[in-house]
This record gives structure tokens, C-alpha cells and sequence, in this order.
């Protein structure tokens, strides 16, 4: 018998999920075209996922706006009926005019949950250290959002539940979840928030049971509050509702799936460094994973690539590389055959891509580019 992250148990929890075909795949043959499974699908998913009510999109505060390196930025916040203020950050070139096509940036997990979208944006000259050696290792030194901004889209990056603003703050737990480590102070030393970002790792299991007590998942979470993003980007004077993208890495790209999958608003999207199947996070790569990614009996009606395949036809590029630890390359090529067959019978093949790199986990220059250039020819 093979290895697996659980040991002897590992056969017969493959076993019940196994290779089947879920009860709402469109592989399934239970459904009438595309659309009827988009349609039901999509409802058991929202269902499944149990988010919280969000009845009205937020109103934001502009805090701070200027310009930084040829581009129109504003610091933004809004409250939502759930936890501390949301904070965010507004891009788009400084001598734009009219309504831009837009993107909503999502940040990546990276084990870093002090940060948000600081990770992937820049408005002043402030580098955190942590976040310059983080940049280097996966963007390729590049603060993302800024340079599609530069091209001129408006962009939208905010953090989520629980990064950054929208972080647990130690203080507020109870003394024996605390474990004797303290919040990082304004100054933000290093030393502290590497300290922080090792409390939140082991925190995320207490986060996870309380969600599945207060009926709800994680997935379903972030999901309201990146469409609240969504939302606020659409409503704005300078961006066009009719053209908006997403993307991410990692915890990213994750966001993506879900977003993209089930918001029709989102016309184009890229999805890097997280793409593969339930039966590989299963076996082999749970224990590489954050407790964000799991929304209970979902595999046992739609594989992980076939939430992002609900949003087929619309534009839908992923990138993934060939030695990234966190997936099994023979999963993804197989999540990239499932996601070609729903667009194959979506009736437009040319709308996905699967494109593979050399090299770990990244969204580096080169791939960048290919984002921002498939982004470009869907939303221009």
C-alpha cells in the first residue's frame, strides 16, 4: 500500500469519493446543456458553502489619495457586519479617463496572515522587509496589482477574512488560546509578526471548528466579502461593470475559483498556483494546505476544477507550476482535462488555458505577463 497523509485510512477515504463522477458534474449526464448545470450546480455549491448574510454592498471611506509612481492611488475602508474594518487600496493610471476595465487583486494566504493586500500592492515608498523577501520569492520582486494598474486597468485590492485589517487579534482571545504571544506593535517588527503569523497558522483549527459550529465554511466567508469588493469596484464613476477580471496566487488563485465560479460579473480570470483535484488534497497535499480551502460534501458533487469550470464560457486562464510542492503535477494535468471537457462542451475551447511553468510556487515575471496579456485581449 502507498503512502498517504492518513496513513492506512488513506484507501478508503479515496474510496468514497474515489474517481466517481459527482452528482453535479457536467459529466454526469444528468443535465441539459451547460446552462441547466451551471444553474443547479451553482445552487448546490452556494448552498454547501453556507455564507453569512450580506444584505447591502458597504459603503467606502476614502482615508488617504495621491499619487504613487505614475499611478492615481486611494487607501480605502469599509465596515462590514462581521469583524474589524476592511481595508483596501484603489489603482488605476494617474492621467486615465473615463471607465476603465477593472480587477479585483486578490492577495495570496503565504503563511503570512499579518498582511493583506500590502503583499501585492504599493502605494508609498514603505516596504516591509518581510514583505520585500516575500515579493522576491514569489512575484518575481514585483508588486503585482501596480504593474496591471500600469496598464491601464483599475484595480481594487483588499484584505480578506482574516488578513491584515481583517486579522484575529490576539488580545481579543480567550488567555489559553493566546499561548503567551502578543499582538505586533506599530512598529511592526519583524520578529513579531513572523511571531504573529506562527500564532495564526496554529489558529486556523480553532478558526475552522467555530465556523463549521456557527454553520457556515470558510470558503463561503471570503467569498461574501471578496464579492463585497466586487461590488464596490463595479460601483464605482471611473470602472466599467461590463468588463472586470480577477486573479491571484495561491491563496489567490483559491479565491479565484470560487469567486469566478459563481459571481457572472467577473468576464475574465487567472487563477496561478492553485489548481487541482480533492482526491490529490486527499492523499497526498492536505497537509500543505490552509483549512480556507475546504467546504464539507462538496467533493462528492463537483470536483475542485469544476467549480471554476461553472463560470464556462467566459474567459478562464490558469497557471500552475511543475515542481510547486503544494500539488501533484499528474492532478493538475488532470483538473486541466476536466476543465477542457467543460469547455469543450460550453462550445468554446479557446476560452480556458492550462499553462505550466518550470520551476515552485510562484506568479513570477513571465507568468505575470501572460495574465496580464490574457486579461488584456478578454477586457479591452
Amino acid at each position: 500500500m502507498s503512502q498517504t497523509t492518513i496513513g492506512s485510512y488513506g484507501p478508503w477515504a479515496a474510496g468514497v469519493v474515489g474517481r466517481e463522477v459527482g452528482a453535479f458534474s457536467l459529466r454526469s449526464g444528468r443535465f441539459a446543456d451547460v446552462e441547466d448545470w451551471r444553474q443547479r450546480a451553482r445552487e448546490r455549491v452556494w448552498e454547501l458553502l453556507a455564507p453569512p448574510m450580506l444584505a447591502e454592498t458597504p459603503r467606502p471611506t476614502v482615508e488617504w489619495a495621491g499619487a504613487y509612481e505614475g499611478l492615481y492611488a486611494e487607501r480605502l475602508s469599509w465596515q462590514l457586519p462581521w469583524g474589524p474594518r476592511t481595508e483596501a487600496v484603489f489603482l488605476k493610471p494617474e492621467q486615465a479617463a473615463g471607465k476603465l476595465p477593472g480587477i479585483l487583486a486578490l492577495h495570496d494566504h503565504g503563511g503570512m496572515k499579518y498582511f493583506g493586500w500590502r503583499k501585492i500592492a504599493q502605494v508609498d515608498g514603505d516596504i516591509h522587509p518581510l514583505i520585500r523577501q516575500h515579493r522576491d520569492e514569489d512575484y518575481g520582486g514585483l508588486a503585482w496589482a501596480n504593474e496591471i494598474a500600469r496598464r491601464g486597468f483599475a484595480v481594487l485590492a483588499h484584505d480578506t477574512f482574516p488578513f491584515a485589517s481583517r486579522r484575529v487579534r490576539i488580545a481579543d482571545c480567550l488567555p489559553p488560546v493566546q499561548r503567551g504571544v502578543a499582538d505586533p506593535g506599530p512598529e511592526e517588527r519583524p520578529e513579531e509578526v513572523v511571531a504573529y503569523n506562527r500564532w495564526a497558522a496554529d489558529h486556523e483549527n480553532i478558526m475552522a471548528k467555530a465556523l463549521f459550529c456557527a454553520g457556515t465554511t470558510w470558503p463561503g466567508v471570503y467569498l461574501k466579502e471578496d464579492q463585497a469588493a466586487l461590488s464596490i469596484l463595479c460601483s464605482r464613476n471611473d470602472v466599467d461593470p461590463e468588463r472586470i477580471g480577477c486573479g491571484g496566487l495561491s491563496g489567490g488563485g483559491m479565491r479565484t475559483v470560487f469567486l469566478a465560479g459563481l459571481d457572472d460579473r467577473i468576464r475574465s480570470c487567472f487563477c496561478a498556483g492553485f489548481f487541482t483535484t480533492w482526491l490529490d488534497l486527499l492523499l497526498y497535499k492536505n497537509w500543505t494546505h490552509t483549512w480556507m480551502t475546504y467546504t464539507p460534501l462538496l467533493p462528492r458533487d463537483l470536483d475542485f476544477a469544476e467549480i471554476l469550470g461553472l463560470r464556462a464560457p467566459r474567459s478562464t486562464l490558469v497557471l500552475n507550476c511543475t515542481e510547486d510542492p503544494l500539488f501533484t503535477l499528474s492532478e493538475v494535468d488532470l483538473g486541466g482535462q476536466i476543465l477542457k471537457d467543460v469547455y469543450d462542451r460550453a462550445g468554446d475551447p479557446d476560452a480556458f488555458r492550462l499553462s505550466l511553468y518550470p520551476g515552485g510556487h510562484k506568479l513570477d515575471a513571465p507568468m505575470q505577463e501572460e495574465a496580464f496579456i490574457w486579461l488584456e485581449e478578454s477586457l479591452k
